[in-house]
Formats: structure tokens, C-alpha cells, sequence
């Protein structure tokens, strides 16, 4: 048997804890000393990046937070706009950079202390990156020397670095316990294919080839995200992600809500936004954020506006930001299982979403079509639902 002595549970006071195999583990602790949240978002992360880099033949990235994808994307060359939005203006970046930046980009303030799957080795280009962002680790089936030394000096030697043997498969069978009792299951092993977006039941079936992609983006992303859930897909990259709601309404508002933050941040208000010279990137974020809601112009937030701004900045209208959205087309949305109601697709098109794919077999299936016949939408029932606990 092979263990691994974790720094703790869930929780501090959860102690002792370990991961363990009665054969041989297929991971290495390369530097820090990882808690079980950790070893949760790695390897759930890890699948996710493995099955889009098998699916698609891109190099992928996810960016983790408690057990749920903050983002995800394959490589793409990043365009000027995209390199200021993401933080990596002064960037050289190596395809695993870019679909790194472009994972943490998809929602750089739930990024924030993330743990990143990585399915291609970490490079030195990837590893610059990554030190100048707040995470609590990192998991890959490879690194570069340069890219060991650069993130073995982040916080200090600390900085959780795990190794993964990418031809592990694990047991067909997986077990928990919860309250003293045993759970077994078969894994979640299905196959996500194009054949999975055979079934458009709209009107409209135009569907491109980027669409599709998209898509099955986000089919894979909600195979790891906790349930409910749904996933909004632009140009290879999760957008906004919803999880863990009781209600398919409420992921997809909440999943809605930060695609169009996503967009918000490419406002030429926001792009010109009068930083100050040595602003660190949590506070530029986190700044751009109260600045799209409007709580930036609330009492208390004075010291923000001195501190983080040269000066203080015009308001983002509510209108100009409807306008704004109003000018987005092209999205993709996933949902994990059948939409019960027509608000979802109502809501899913007030942030640009043209293409759906969803399990179907809802007793409200023929309305949750006729709205999207409505807006001319082209959606697919995979016929196949994705809930992850």
C-alpha cells in the first residue's frame, strides 16, 4: 500500500488525514505539502484537462476552486485586447501558457488561491505565469526544469507542485464513505462526443464548427462541476460557470451574470480604467469587478478609488452595460441536466447564447423548445445527464 499524509481534512481540525492506493499511486509530491481540498480539485481538475485535450488535441487548462472549475480552455492564440483582460500584456506565452491565461482569465476573481490541471507539461512560460498569480498549487503530468525551479521558490518552497503518471487509469468502481457508510458506484467513464449534439430537436439546426466545439467544452467542464450546474462556452473557454445551485434558474443566472462580466471587462470603460503604477492584480481585479456591479461608487469604497485609481473613474451605466451585452451573439451553454422551464433559455439569451445542448426529457420539453425557437436558438438533447457530487 502506498499513502500520502495530507496536511489536513476538509478542515483543520479534520486531522489525520491521507490519500492511499492498495497499489501504486500514480502521483508525486514534488514541493509543498497538499490538504485533501487540494488533492480534490487536482484530480478532478486533471480530468477534466485530459478528456478535453483527448477530445480536442489542444493543450488544456482548469483553473480549481472547492472541487468546481472557476475556468477552463484549450490553447488559442490570445488577441492584444485578451492580453490586457487577462493580466498577460507583457506575456511570452507557450501554447500550455495560453490556455492557462485563458482558464484563470474566464473568472479572474473566483480564480483567486486556485489550483491549476495542467494537461500538457508545465513549461518555463507557463511557470512565469503562474508565479505571479495567487494559487495554492498546481498539478501536471510533467515539468520542466525551469518550470520546477521558478514555481520551487513560490511562497517560499511551499507552493503545492504534484506530478501525475497521465496513463493512470483508476478502478472501474469507485467508493466513499459518508457517516460510516460505504458508497460504490461504476465511474462516470461516458464518452463525450460530437455524436452528442446529433439530437437538435429546434428549428434551427446551423450549427458551425466552433459551436460545436464549444459545446462539448462544456459537456466535459459540467462532468466535474458540482451539481446543479450549467457552462457558458465562447471561443474555446468556460465564460461563466454556475454550480452547486438547487435550481436550474438560479445556474443560470449565476453562470450569466459572470459571462457577462467576462464581456463587461472588454467595455472601453473599463479597459480605461486609470490604474495606478504598482496596483497588484487581486486589487486590479477585484477593483474591475465593484466598478461593472457599481458597488466602486458605495460609501466606504473611497480608500479603493484613492489607493488603486490615478482618479476617480465615469460610472458604467446600467444602460450602456445593456447596450453592451445587448451586442454579444455566438455563446454556448451546457446544462448538466433537462431545463424544467423556459426562464432558463429566457435568461440564457440575454447573454448571448445562440447554442445549447441539454439532456431533455423534461414533461416541459416541447416549451423549453418553443423558446428557443423564439429566438432562433439551435439546441441539442444529449439525451445523457452530468451530476457530480
Amino acid at each position: 500500500m502506498q499513502e500520502i499524509v495530507l496536511k489536513y481534512g476538509c478542515n483543520p481540525n479534520q486531522i489525520p488525514a491521507r490519500i492511499y492506493t492498495e497499489g501504486k499511486l500514480p502521483v508525486k509530491v514534488l514541493s509543498g505539502n497538499p490538504g485533501y481540498i487540494n488533492f480534490l480539485d487536482a484530480f478532478n481538475a486533471w480530468q477534466l484537462v485530459k478528456e478535453l485535450k483527448e477530445m480536442l488535441g489542444k493543450p488544456a487548462a482548469a483553473s480549481f476552486k472547492h472541487v468546481s472549475p472557476a475556468g477552463a480552455a484549450i490553447a488559442m492564440e490570445l488577441s492584444e485586447v485578451d492580453k490586457v483582460v487577462f493580466s498577460a500584456e507583457k506575456s511570452e506565452l507557450s501554447p500550455i501558457a495560453s490556455a492557462y491565461v485563458r482558464a484563470r482569465g474566464a473568472d479572474r476573481l473566483c480564480s483567486f488561491g486556485d489550483f491549476i490541471a495542467l494537461s500538457d507539461e508545465c513549461d518555463e512560460s507557463c511557470a512565469r505565469i503562474i508565479r505571479k498569480e495567487v494559487s495554492d498549487g498546481i498539478i501536471a503530468p510533467s515539468f520542466s526544469d525551469e518550470a520546477l525551479n521558478i514555481l520551487g521558490r513560490k511562497r517560499n518552497g511551499a507552493y503545492n507542485i504534484i506530478s501525475i503518471d497521465a496513463g493512470y487509469t483508476p478502478k472501474p468502481i469507485e467508493l466513499r464513505e459518508v457517516f460510516g457508510i460505504t458508497f460504490e458506484q461504476g465511474r462516470n467513464d461516458i464518452k463525450i462526443g460530437e455524436s452528442m449534439l446529433g439530437e437538435m430537436v429546434t428549428v434551427n439546426k446551423e450549427m458551425p464548427e466552433t459551436a460545436k466545439r464549444d459545446l462539448l467544452i462544456s459537456l466535459i467542464t459540467l462532468k466535474y462541476t458540482q451539481s446543479n450546474s450549467v457552462c457558458y462556452v465562447e471561443n474555446g473557454q468556460t465564460i461563466g460557470v454556475g454550480a452547486g445551485q438547487q435550481s436550474r434558474i438560479h445556474c443560470t443566472r449565476l453562470a450569466g451574470d459572470k459571462a457577462d462580466i467576462f464581456h463587461l471587462r472588454r467595455h472601453p470603460k473599463v479597459l480605461e480604467l486609470p490604474f495606478s503604477d504598482k496596483v497588484s492584480g487581486p486589487d486590479r481585479d477585484n477593483t474591475i469587478d465593484t466598478y461593472i456591479s457599481g458597488a466602486l461608487f458605495e460609501p466606504g469604497n473611497e480608500r479603493v478609488i484613492s489607493e488603486v485609481l490615478k482618479e476617480r473613474p465615469e460610472p458604467l451605466s446600467k444602460e450602456e452595460k445593456t447596450e453592451y451585452i445587448s451586442g454579444i451573439r455566438g455563446v454556448s451553454l451546457g446544462s448538466d441536466a433537462f431545463f424544467p422551464f423556459s426562464d432558463s433559455i429566457e435568461r440564457a439569451y440575454k447573454s448571448g447564447v445562440d447554442y445549447i445542448v441539454q439532456a431533455g426529457g423534461s414533461v416541459r420539453d416541447c416549451e423549453i423548445i418553443e423558446a428557443a425557437d423564439r429566438y432562433k436558438m439551435v439546441m441539442a438533447f444529449c439525451r445523457t445527464r452530468f451530476f457530480h457530487h
